[in-house]
C-alpha cells in the first residue's frame, strides 16, 4: 500500500462535468489552454464546454450513449470531449494512427451517436478515409455501414454536405437552455461511466477498458501530487489526448490543478523546443525518447529552458544517463517514472520526489496511494522480492470490465478483484517495480504499444499471406519495431518491400513491420502455438522460404 491522501477528487467533485465548472470558478482568469496565438482562460473555456455540451443535447445525445472523437491534440479535442462528458455522454478517444477501416471498427463496435473529427491531419484526409471504410451497408445517415452513427462533426469550418461542420454544431446548442445542460451534468456521479479506452489484448482484438468518473478523478489527483503539479504550471501536452497518458494527466489534471494546457498536435523536436521556450514550459511529460531527441538536439541551447522542472516517463525502459542529463545539463528538478496501463485507468506504480535517480531508471516506483501491487508464479502465488512473476493489480482505479465483453472481462480479473496485466516484473524490498518482460508479447514504438497479434490478424488479410508472426526487435531511434516472419501462398511473388508498402496502407504506421523475412513455416509446439522465443533468437529454425 502507498501513502493516503487526506482528499478525495472523487467525492469533492462527482464527475468531470463538476470538474470543469469548479475549475472555471477557481481559476477563471487564469490560461486555461494556449493553441498559437489563441489563449482561452478557465472560465471562458468552462463556457465553451458548456455550450459544446448543450450542442451534444440538441444532436439528441442521452446520458449513457457513447461520443467519440477522432483528432490530434487541439483546443477543438478538449472542448469537444469534455462537452460530451458534460451532456452525459461516454467518451471514445479514437487513435489518431488508425486508418479508417480500425476507426470505423471502433466506431461500429461502441455504436458511437456523434463522432467528432477532424479535418485533415498529416497529409490525411480523416473524412475521406472514414467514408471508403463505412460507405456501404443498410443504414442510413451520414455513412450507412454505421448506422448508429447519427452525425460525424468535421473539426473545420468546411464539411461534405452530409457532414455538420464544428461551427454549425455549436450554433444549433443555443436552442438548448443552461438549465438543460445543468442537469445532465448534476445527474452524473462517480459510478457513472466517463470513457472507453481502447487497448489490445493476447488476442489482438482491440477491447475498451470501461472508466468510471470517480476512477479518473480519484486517480490523477494522486497522479498530481505525488508528480506535484501546481497551479500555474504551463504544461506542454505531447502525449496524444486519445490515450489516457495524454487525456488524463494532461487535460484532467491540469483541470485538477489549475495549469496551462499547451497541446502539440505532432512530435517535433523543434517545435517542441519553440514552445518550451516561447511559453515558458514548465512540465513535459512523455516517453524516454522524447526527452532523449530533445537533450541531443543540435539547436538545444539556443532555447530558452530554464522553465522545465518536471518530467514524468515510462512506457520503455529508462536510461540511467537520462534521468542524469535531464537533472544535469537541463536542470531539471524532478524527473519520476511510473507505470500504468488503461485498464487501471493509467495508474499503478510512481516513483517519488527526491527518489535516487538509479531508482528513477531502474524502476517505475511504487505501488500509488490505495493500491495494491503483486507479482505471482503462474500457480498465482505471491513471489518474494527479487523473483519475477506476472504483476496483478487492485484497486478503486481498476476497471469495471471491456464494454460489452463478459469473457474477456472474466479473463482479465480475478473473483477478488486482481487485474492480471499481462506483465512480468520483480518487486524489490521496497516495493519498487521494475518491468522485465510482457507476457502480452507487446512492445513499444516511439511510445507507441504495438500489440503482435493484432498486427498479425491485419496482415493475414493480405491475399498473398498464408501464416504470419511479429515480434518486436530492438531499433535506436524508436527503442522498439516490429519484425514479421511471413509464409507466402505457393508461387507468390510477394516481396518484403511489397507486404510492408500494403501495410502502411492498412494500418497505423507504428503496427507497421519493418522488416519483413519470409519463411518456410513457423516455429510450432506441441499444441500448435507459435514458439516466438525461437523467433526472438534469431529465426524460425524451420527453414526458409524466401529472401528478406
Amino acid at each position: 500500500m502507498g501513502e493516503r491522501l487526506d482528499a478525495r477528487a472523487d467525492v469533492a467533485y462527482g464527475s468531470l462535468a463538476h470538474l470543469v465548472r469548479a475549475a472555471a470558478a477557481r481559476y477563471g482568469p487564469r490560461e486555461a489552454v494556449v493553441e498559437g496565438r489563441t489563449r482561452v482562460s478557465y472560465a471562458e473555456l468552462g463556457g465553451r464546454v458548456e455550450r459544446a455540451a448543450a450542442a451534444c443535447v440538441a444532436a439528441g445525445v442521452a446520458p449513457g450513449d457513447r461520443v467519440a472523437v477522432w483528432a490530434p491534440n487541439t483546443l477543438d479535442w478538449i472542448v469537444s470531449a469534455l462537452g460530451a462528458v458534460t451532456s452525459g455522454a461516454v467518451l471514445v478517444p479514437v487513435n489518431t494512427r488508425f486508418k479508417g477501416a480500425e476507426a470505423a471498427d471502433v466506431l461500429r463496435r461502441t455504436r458511437a451517436k456523434v463522432l467528432f473529427v477532424t479535418g485533415t491531419f498529416l497529409g490525411t484526409s480523416y473524412v475521406a478515409s472514414l467514408r471508403r471504410a463505412a460507405e456501404r451497408g443498410d443504414g442510413r445517415g451520414p455513412l450507412p455501414a454505421l448506422p448508429h452513427l447519427e452525425r460525424v462533426v468535421v473539426l473545420a469550418d468546411d464539411a461534405p454536405a452530409d457532414f455538420t461542420t464544428w461551427r454549425d454544431f455549436l450554433a444549433a446548442g443555443a436552442a438548448v437552455p443552461p438549465e438543460a445542460v445543468r442537469a445532465r451534468a448534476d445527474a452524473l456521479g462517480p459510478d457513472d461511466p466517463s470513457d472507453i479506452i481502447f487497448t489490445s489484448g493476447t488476442t489482438g482484438h482491440p477491447k475498451g477498458a470501461v472508466i468510471t468518473h470517480g476512477q479518473t478523478l480519484r486517480a490523477f489527483d494522486v497522479w498530481s501530487a505525488l508528480a506535484g503539479l501546481a497551479e500555474g504550471d504551463r504544461y506542454l501536452i505531447v502525449n496524444p489526448f486519445f490515450h489516457t497518458f495524454g487525456y488524463k494527466a494532461g487535460i484532467v489534471a491540469c483541470l485538477l490543478r489549475g495549469a496551462t494546457m499547451v497541446p502539440q498536435p505532432v512530435f517535433s523536436v523543434e517545435t517542441a523546443l519553440a514552445n518550451i521556450a516561447a511559453e515558458a514550459i514548465s512540465v513535459l511529460p512523455g516517453p524516454p525518447t522524447l526527452h532523449q531527441q530533445l537533450l541531443d538536439h543540435p539547436d538545444r541551447a539556443l532555447h530558452d529552458l530554464s522553465a522545465l522542472r518536471l518530467v514524468v516517463t515510462g512506457a520503455a525502459v529508462v536510461p540511467l544517463e537520462l534521468v542524469e542529463r535531464l537533472r544535469g545539463e537541463l536542470k531539471v528538478a524532478t524527473v519520476l517514472t511510473a507505470y500504468g496501463l488503461s485498464e487501471s485507468t493509467g495508474v499503478v506504480t510512481m516513483c517519488r520526489r527526491g527518489d535516487p535517480p538509479e531508482v528513477v531508471a531502474a524502476t517505475s516506483g511504487r505501488a500509488v496511494p490505495d493500491t495494491e501491487v503483486r507479482v505471482v508464479d503462474p500457480a498465482g502465488r505471491p513471489q518474494p522480492p527479487g523473483e519475477a512473476g506476472e504483476i496483478l493489480v487492485r484497486g478503486y482505479h481498476v476497471m469495471s470490465g471491456y464494454f460489452e465483453d463478459p469473457a474477456a472481462t472474466a479473463a482479465a480479473i480475478t473473483p477478488d478483484g486482481w487485474l492480471r496485466t499481462g506483465d512480468v516484473g520483480v518487486l524489490d524490498e521496497a516495493g519498487n517495480l521494475r518491468i522485465t518482460d510482457r507476457i502480452k508479447d507487446m512492445f513499444i514504438v516511439g511510445g507507441f504499444n504495438a500489440y503482435p497479434a493484432e498486427i498479425e490478424q491485419l496482415l493475414a488479410r493480405h491475399p498473398d499471406i498464408t501464416e504470419v508472426a511479429v515480434i518486436g526487435v530492438p531499433d535506436r531511434r524508436l527503442g522498439e519495431v516490429g519484425k514479421a516472419y511471413a509464409v507466402r501462398r505457393h508461387g507468390s511473388g510477394l516481396t518484403a518491400d511489397d507486404l510492408i508498402a500494403w501495410s502502411r496502407r492498412e494500418m497505423a504506421n507504428y503496427k507497421v513491420p519493418r522488416e519483413v523475412e519470409f519463411v518456410a513455416g513457423l516455429p510450432r509446439n506441441a499444441s500448435g502455438k507459435v514458439v516466438k522465443g525461437r523467433l526472438r533468437q534469431g529465426g524460425s529454425h524451420a527453414g526458409r522460404g524466401g529472401a528478406r
